[in-house]
């Protein structure tokens, strides 16, 4: 089992859950973070910290998109450990749906 990013976190990218992260898996992107699966250890310490609801257990159904989208791109996103800026819009996009198509393959700046 591993834990993914789900659309919450487009245009959203709280970033709590990367602080908490004792293996570093996360990797950011202009708008959206991804963990990465190979290096996720289940801890599940992220998934209460995100404001968003934004990250869930791989073993919920309907995921595989999802999964695919945190593997891809936390293969070539930077890494990222601590909090960076925050979207100043991020509480506007909090709760939206039909976030996908908003989905940036852009990199963030990591740490």
């Amino acid at each position: 089992m591993t834990y993914v990013v789900i659309e919450n976190c487009i245009k959203c990218k709280f970033q709590d859950c990367v602080e908490v992260c004792p293996v570093d898996c996360f990797y950011e992107g202009e708008n959206f973070l991804t963990i990465n699966p190979d290096e996720c250890i289940d801890c599940g310490v992220c998934e209460p910290e995100c404001p968003a609801e934004a990250i869930v257990p791989d073993t919920e159904p309907g995921l595989d998109k999802w999964l695919d989208i945190n593997a891809k791109f936390s293969a070539i996103w930077p890494n990222i450990t601590r909090v960076g800026e925050v979207p100043k819009d991020a509480e506007q996009w909090k709760g939206k749906s039909d976030k996908e198509k908003l989905l940036s393959e852009n990199p963030g700046k990591g740490d």
